[in-house]
């Protein structure tokens, strides 16, 4: 039986020393959730990570946004359909107010940029691309104005290497590169039924892979966007939710507006109605009134 590659997915947390101007992190801090014991099955159960620390991370090399380098890309590789369009604008959207960043989309890149040494088909007789050659050959090479961050998105499913069956994503976080695809995340495919659970997905495992870009390591203390995850259904349980460690992290180098954030992210699912995912970030907010 062949290995299933796993999902490119999850994080870290971790205490750290109160630093004034921190009110924000300590008020929130209080609707973190520790994670349980793994258990058979889950990322942590398998993968003995030792997480990182608000004061590891600060010590650690990690991108800061500058005048030349601060606007996050999406790169669409393929053929996609309306449904798949739209959640393509709805990610670039969230993406802008989740990061506090600029984000565009690229214009989309047919499949034939893909040459048959780097496609095949899968065990389950579905075209498949070889996701490394998408990372070094298309997006190392796609160098936008004021580039920090690129994430490829095909509608193919992915495999890293000949013995996987398939692979979520990759990336090259030394780089600041990536690529997911949609395949596995639309349950064969995507509909109006299905489309609010495939956009959280899609949300979830890009902001996480895009974390992973900006220093952020796997959290393992809190439920978080940047936990490790081993299969759909253990991202499907896992938060969409930053802790408020991982918070501090990335606002650390972005130098945001916590406020302003929150209450863009808690209008953006009020507004598609990821009902969830909005009473999960509504507590945040009540936590800062």
């Amino acid at each position: 039986m062949k290995k299933i590659a796993l999902p490119i997915i999850i994080l870290i947390c971790t205490t750290c020393v109160k630093q004034d101007g921190d009110e924000y992190f300590d008020q929130i801090k209080k609707n973190d959730v520790e994670l349980a014991k793994p258990v058979e099955g889950d990322w942590l159960y398998s993968h003995k990570e030792k997480g990182q620390s608000y004061e590891q991370f600060m010590n650690s090399k990690h991108i800061v946004p500058t005048t030349g380098s601060n606007i996050i890309y999406i790169r669409p590789i393929g053929n996609f359909n309306s449904l798949q369009n739209k959640q393509i604008e709805l990610l670039r959207e969230y993406l802008e107010i989740y990061f506090q960043l600029k984000t565009k989309t690229l214009e989309i890149v047919s499949n034939d940029v893909i040459p048959e040494s780097a496609q095949r088909m899968g065990h389950e007789n579905n075209q498949q691309f070889l996701a490394g050659y998408i990372l070094n050959n298309v997006l190392k090479q796609d160098k936008p104005l004021n580039r920090i961050a690129l994430m490829g998105l095909t509608e193919v499913d992915l495999y890293p290497k000949p013995e996987w069956n398939f692979v979520f994503g990759l990336a090259s976080y030394r780089d600041k590169v990536g690529v997911s695809s949609i395949y596995r995340l639309q349950d064969g495919k995507l509909a109006p039924d299905n489309f609010n659970l495939c956009l959280s997905r899609l949300l979830k495992i890009s902001s996480h892979e895009i974390g992973h870009m900006f220093g952020l390591h796997h959290c393992i203390y809190a439920d978080c966007v940047m936990n490790g995850t081993n299969s759909m259904s253990e991202t499907d349980k896992g938060s969409i939710r930053l802790c408020s460690v991982c918070q501090r992290k990335l606002n650390s180098g972005i130098k945001y507006d916590n406020n302003k954030r929150l209450l863009e992210l808690e209008m953006y699912f009020k507004n598609n109605n990821l009902t969830d995912e909005l009473k999960l970030i509504h507590k945040d907010v009540v936590a800062i009134q």
